[in-house]
């Protein structure tokens, strides 16, 4: 076993996307975005979510007051991350915690916003790497591996927008050295 992983899944929605949810999500965050960038625009000087930002580095927040619009989207989801399936198809990777950022947008072109929501899961076993894919059992099962009980696994293909964003090692074996008068030191392993 390699150690415990965290993976994040960063989806993209912008005016291309297709998706019947994407597009509520799309909608709504850009009325979310018009109304909120007025607060932090009141002379109507600029267009650009990066204009407004540049000139006022209170509106920063914009990225957490837009998120707000597509909270009841993000329930919908029942805590699995989107577009990530196992190797059977079936959504896999439980989540808690994710961050939206808004990557363009526009006060008077709609079609130009575009955002980001990083989906960052729980925490994952990572067993092995098995043909290009990974293989993981939910939760923190080192017990369970250390007691030799058989556990629940899922496999997975790491691909664009997912990766890995965190890894604890599993404590490997330290080696010490064992003198013995009047010959070689060598090294021994020590098992924890």
């Amino acid at each position: 076993m390699k150690g415990l992983i965290r993976l994040c899944y960063t989806k993209i929605i912008d005016a291309a996307s297709t998706g019947v949810w994407e597009k509520y999500v799309f909608e709504d965050t850009y009325r979310e975005f018009f109304m909120q960038a007025q607060f932090y625009n009141q002379q109507q000087q600029y267009t650009t979510f990066r204009e407004i930002l540049e000139s006022n580095p209170k509106a920063d927040q914009l990225h957490y007051l837009v998120s707000t619009a597509a909270m009841g989207y993000l329930r919908q989801l029942n805590g699995r991350i989107p577009d990530v399936a196992n190797v059977s198809g079936k959504l896999c990777l439980p989540f808690r915690n994710f961050k939206f950022e808004i990557l363009h947008s526009h006060v008077k072109e709609k079609d130009q916003h575009k955002v980001a929501i990083h989906f960052y899961s729980e925490v994952l076993t990572w067993i092995d790497m098995v043909n290009g894919l990974i293989l993981f059992a939910e939760g923190d099962q080192r017990d369970a591996y250390s007691r030799n009980v058989m556990m629940e696994t899922d496999m997975l293909s790491l691909r664009n927008n997912l990766r890995i964003s965190a890894f604890q090692p599993f404590v490997q074996p330290s080696l010490q050295r064992l003198e013995i008068p009047g010959s070689i030191p060598h090294a021994i392993e020590e098992t924890v």
